[in-house]
């Protein structure tokens, strides 16, 4: 017996010795530990306050502040800006079909002409928003969202010249 418990406990320490040594010389690598959904990829975004024009679509703006931002003219189709502040933001002309803006805040920001056709915008706020030729066609909004922008809704779209109550079924 008391061979076989020192034969077991010798084959214990060199499991853990192999082990050990393994850990040591081949440390885990970064793959294994993966980056977070949320800021997947906005370390390589270098958000500046001029951001127009910019082929920014399918990125990630989860909850950011981006207040006073500049993305005019910018195509942002598909990209995400779930739980972001983009008070006072400026997306005059901007492209976000497809776009996801859950929970984002968008009080004072300029929506003039800007195609919101097929986002996801539910729980958002629009309070002061500029949405003067606005497309929201197939845009998802909740009926509270869908009164309060219909009571401002004005204008047609200069790219889809679909016009703004009519997208938002007022």
């Amino acid at each position: 017996m008391n061979k076989k418990s020192s034969f077991i406990s010798e084959f214990k320490a060199i499991v853990f010795a192999v082990i050990l040594s393994v850990v040591l010389i081949f440390p885990v690598q970064s793959v294994y530990a993966r980056t977070p959904a949320e800021i997947r990829n906005q370390e390589e975004l270098n958000i500046s306050q001029d951001m127009s024009g910019q082929d920014l679509s399918g990125n990630d703006f989860v909850k950011l502040d981006l207040k006073g931002i500049n993305f005019s003219e910018s195509n942002l189709t598909g990209a995400v800006f779930n739980n972001s502040k983009l008070n006072g933001a400026d997306f005059h002309g901007a492209q976000l079909n497809d776009a996801l803006a859950y929970a984002t805040d968008f009080e004072g920001a300029d929506l003039r002409d800007v195609d919101f056709n097929g986002a996801l915008l539910m729980e958002s706020s629009f309070t002061d928003a500029l949405i003067d030729g606005a497309d929201f066609t197939d845009a998802v909004i909740s009926r509270i969202q869908q009164k309060q922008l219909c009571s401002i809704a004005s204008g047609t779209n200069s790219k889809t010249n679909e016009d703004t109550s009519y997208s938002l079924g007022c």
